[in-house]
């Protein structure tokens, strides 16, 4: 009997707890539409394949974004600030495109689904990139080569505008959702997701800087095209093998019809009076999976309370009271639309951090070519400076994720070590130090090429780049993680979006400050600031107006960061006990300093 007892196995019943604890509680699913397992799904498992298609997108976006200015003005015979502005407009454009990848993602198609449509795009617009590249070749003795070169050159580069365009917001959406937000554990894990989603960024940039430009430059622009396409295609191919792996979000609706529906209830009910206590408007029904879940109204911009005015009803009794969205939203449908309105004044003072980053792809790299680029027995082209960029990005990530974060972590109490403003505010003030020796660099080349003594040497340069490199660390990625846990559930990946569209109107601003000082300078017969041949102009004081503008444009920041109140989403916070009970307290509206 007791022989009969050992040889039966033991079986183990799980409790709910227990049964629970296997899935994740923030609501994503696997590929089967089913409460997505912990242990088989997301986490950095799925996370590996999601940076390597960013990788792949970025050597791609990169091998053309670093030298483009070089393509335009040798293959094209654009001038020196056409071919600056052209830069400046299809990299704003490129940045621009994510808000319809965006929109798709949240709406529609989701994500995974939006990443491989535009990939299959993006490969397209390579395709015609490099086609263009060869057809000086194939058509040399046609009349018309010029213009059907130029015509299929922009036909690619704004494909592939419109490839990123799915690509830069949902991956960062994606990687993120793979880390559950209800686990302690994942949550800080989830925030070096970014830093290392942002490394892998510049792993891209830097082979484009070093291994693609020297082939655009030495063996030919159609080779140094047709190289990332390929990785393009590696890339999909990967990132569609791991959808068994990934966790994902259900759909909520077109966030952008929400927003609308809120305006137009609020402009609707303007008339009737706010109710004095907020329990009064119209809130969500708790559901059976959110029990806890409370959305409590934000005392900022009240107007907007009004479309959760309930309406009186005069109709019959025992009937419901209408309730169209379009003439009563819910509390938190209003608080999304809040949400946004926070969001836009830390949105606009990166505007101008993006217009200085910009000059890396421009003006840059024309300073650079009026260098000396001879370092010993090699030569380096002026694009291929941005490697140091790259490098201090690469270096500065890990010494801010194991070093910095832990050092701050202790000063502060922030879990993050560094607050998100916090974050951005360093790196702003490093773009103004960039801008300032970008300057001060120019005005003594200068001194130099006026008395005609031996030009500078591009290595100088070297500082700067690593300089706009460490603030990129902390403003760019800063940005997308902002944008990412401010914006409302429903709209993560058009959050994103709106950090990748802050980077299109700095591109976009810099293209027409670049028209407006050529315009301004270059009047009379004056070659004006930025000429053909720098030696006559003084980029120098461009350089000083950009430093200029960025440091009223910190201040403005700083202002902004103080006043700013996180997202008031409150939902039930769990204390765990070691009995295995929960505790479920209400957390407090966030103030983010």
């Amino acid at each position: 009997m007791e022989a009969a007892n050992e040889e039966r196995p033991l079986i183990h019943y799980l409790s709910p707890e227990d049964d629970a604890s296997q899935y994740t509680s923030d609501g994503t699913l696997d590929i089967n539409d089913q409460p997505a397992l912990k242990q088989r799904t997301g986490n950095w498992r799925a996370c590996f394949m999601i940076l390597g298609t960013e990788f792949t997108e970025s050597l791609a976006f990169f091998a053309i974004a670093k030298n483009l200015i070089t393509y335009l003005m040798s293959e094209l015979h654009e001038r020196n600030v056409d071919a600056a502005r052209d830069v400046s407009t299809w990299i704003g454009s490129c940045f621009l495109t994510p808000v319809i990848g965006a929109f798709l993602a949240d709406t529609y198609w989701g994500t995974y689904k939006t990443i491989v449509v535009f990939l299959l795009v993006y490969t397209v617009g390579m395709l015609t990139l490099t086609v263009s590249a060869c057809l000086p070749f194939a058509m040399m003795d046609s009349p018309h080569n010029g213009v059907i070169h130029r015509a299929t050159a922009y036909l690619g580069l704004y494909l592939v505008a419109l490839g990123t365009g799915g690509i830069k917001p949902c991956t960062s959406s994606l990687g993120a959702e793979q880390f559950d937000g209800t686990d302690m554990t994942e949550r800080v894990t989830k925030a070096s997701f970014f830093n290392w989603y942002y490394f892998s960024i510049n792993i891209g940039s830097l082979l484009s800087g070093t291994v693609i430009v020297l082939m655009q430059e030495n063996i030919g622009w159609g080779v140094g095209f047709a190289m990332p396409m390929v990785f393009m295609v590696l890339g999909l191919a990967v990132f569609v093998a791991g959808r068994k792996v990934y966790r994902y979000k259900k759909l909520s609706g077109s966030p952008l019809t929400r927003v609308a529906q809120v305006v137009v209830a609020a402009v609707r009910n303007c008339h009737l009076e706010l109710p004095e206590h907020t329990s009064a408007l119209h809130h969500d029904t708790p559901s059976a999976i959110e029990p806890n879940f409370k959305t409590e109204a934000a005392r900022q911009f009240r107007f907007f309370d009004k479309a959760a005015i309930i309406l009186p009803w005069t109709g019959e009794k025992g009937t419901a009271a209408p309730t169209s969205p379009w003439r009563v939203c819910t509390v938190s449908q209003v608080e999304e639309l809040k949400m946004l309105l926070r969001m836009l004044p830390v949105w606009a003072t990166m505007v101008l951090f993006f217009a200085i980053t910009s000059q890396m792809s421009s003006t840059f790299i024309e300073q650079g070519a009026a260098m000396d680029n001879r370092v010993g027995p090699f030569t380096f082209p002026p694009a291929s400076l941005a490697t140091f960029e790259v490098i201090s990005v690469m270096v500065c990530i890990p010494v801010y994720d194991a070093v910095l974060v832990p050092l701050a972590r202790r000063a502060t109490g922030n879990d993050r070590g560094l607050s998100q403003l916090q974050r951005l505010g360093i790196g702003l003030a490093l773009s103004v130090f960039a801008m300032v020796y970008a300057a001060l660099l120019e005005a003594r080349r200068l001194v130099l090429a006026q008395d005609n003594m031996p030009a500078m040497n591009i290595m100088w340069q070297a500082p700067v780049f690593a300089v706009l490199g460490a603030a990129e660390v902390f403003a760019t990625i800063g940005i997308l993680e902002f944008f990412y846990d401010q914006s409302p559930d429903g709209m993560k990946s058009l959050g994103n979006a709106f950090a990748q569209l802050s980077m299109a109107a700095g591109s976009y601003l810099n293209s027409a400050v670049l028209g407006a000082v050529t315009a301004t300078t270059a009047r009379g017969g004056e070659p004006g600031w930025i000429p053909d041949d720098l030696n006559e102009g003084h980029l120098d004081y461009f350089f000083w107006m950009m430093a200029a503008l960025g440091t009223v444009n910190l201040l403005h920041f700083l202002h902004c960061s103080i006043r700013y109140r996180g997202n008031n989403n409150s939902t039930a916070s769990c204390d765990f006990s070691t009995h295995g009970t929960t505790k479920c307290l209400e957390a407090q509206p966030s103030r983010i300093e």
